[in-house]
């Protein structure tokens, strides 16, 4: 292993971050090209999957690098691609840059590619070496993951809440929780998911817009999933009124009718139709038709009883809480309905992996034991 392996495996992850929620239904991919001239060793070529998915990180490192990526190395942050897609496989564009080392941490779980680029490689006499900063890269493209394995995005379930575990003073009505670092980080989160979810008590309740307003990522907006299962968006709220951009997703119940869904189809958003199940949309079928929609990663905002059926029927990958210090009382209207919040804090489901303090707030982040 050359000294700086992990040094330069790390930079390409970082690269991969960077495009984070703008690359599905393809993994967003980091690389760097490595040149070494004598005992002296630099970076010739970075690149990242580009929006939409292509070009991949490959092709734009290699196109920076240029001649230099001959006899070089290459760190990706996953195993490149080996078939033909909307894009060359970016394991032969490595052998024909003359590539002679490549790294990456894990093999791509895709059967298309799961290995066959390893082979491909190493029948062309390029050294490969896998497993480093496997955790880091597993975790970073868990969505990616997800879809593969699973047939449906990584979900995150995001709740702001009070001290006592309330996410408002009362039902139906709006109310603020926590601070302004907390809410940029929400803001920061939602730039990095393919996809926001809420339930439409909460757009019924607040009227919010679920854009990311973070200045210099606004144009990062997600996706914007409304849990409708009777369609009752109304047509004068602001999602309905800015739905071309970001797009506006309105999940509701098969037997919603056509006189309720055309006026907001014309509108701009897009209905989506799933099985209903006492009232409520089939979670496991609608994550399925998102992921086949091309989504990796959607970030649950609430509220109650969507977080509830989520943490119950175990469709939460990963739980984000943001605790003020305020307390808000019995009448107030607690995070997972009648479910107690620590079904997230003291259960065997859930494992705390990450915490900060924002301020006056509380972050902690969760990741399940296992997977569904």
């Amino acid at each position: 292993m050359f000294p700086n392996d992990e040094d330069y495996l790390r930079h390409a992850l970082a690269l991969g971050r960077r495009h984070l929620g703008l690359t599905w239904p393809n993994p967003s991919v980091g690389c760097v090209i490595v040149a070494h001239e004598g005992a002296n060793a630099r970076i010739v070529g970075r690149g990242v999957t580009q929006r939409g998915g292509a070009p991949h990180a490959e092709t734009m490192a290699l196109s920076q690098a240029g001649s230099l990526a001959k006899g070089a190395q290459a760190y990706v942050s996953l195993e490149p691609c080996a078939h033909h897609g909307r894009t060359p496989p970016c394991a032969q564009a490595l052998i024909d840059a003359g590539i002679v080392r490549v790294i990456y941490p894990f093999n791509d779980p895709d059967d298309r590619v799961n290995g066959k680029a390893r082979k491909i490689l190493e029948d062309n006499n390029i050294e490969v070496e896998t497993g480093l900063c496997e955790a880091q890269a597993k975790q970073d493209l868990a969505g990616f993951i997800s879809r593969v394995k699973l047939a449906r995005p990584f979900i995150t379930l995001k709740l702001a809440i009070s001290k006592d575990g309330m996410i408002a003073q009362k039902p139906g009505e709006t109310t603020k929780i926590t601070g302004p670092l907390a809410h940029a980080r929400s803001h920061l989160m939602r730039a990095k998911t393919d996809a926001i979810m809420v339930g439409i008590n909460t757009v019924l309740a607040d009227d919010p817009q679920l854009t990311c307003r973070l200045e210099g990522l606004e144009d990062r907006s997600p996706v914007r999933i409304i849990v409708d299962t009777h369609g009752r968006l109304p047509l004068a709220s602001n999602l309905v009124k800015t739905a071309h951009q970001p797009p506006v997703w309105l999940l509701v119940g098969d037997s919603v009718s056509e006189e309720k869904t055309a006026p907001l189809e014309h509108a701009g958003v897009t209905i989506i139709k799933c099985p209903a199940n006492k009232d409520r949309v089939d979670f496991k079928t609608a994550f399925k038709m998102l992921g086949d929609a091309g989504l990796t990663s959607i970030v649950v905002e609430g509220g109650a009883e969507i977080a509830n059926t989520l943490i119950t029927e175990g469709f939460t990958d990963e739980v984000i809480l943001m605790q003020a210090p305020m307390t808000l009382g019995s009448q107030g209207l607690s995070a997972l309905g009648d479910l107690p919040l620590e079904a997230i804090t003291k259960g065997e489901k859930y494992q705390p992996i990450e915490q900060m303090t924002l301020a006056d707030d509380q972050f902690t982040r969760y990741i399940r034991h296992t997977t569904n």
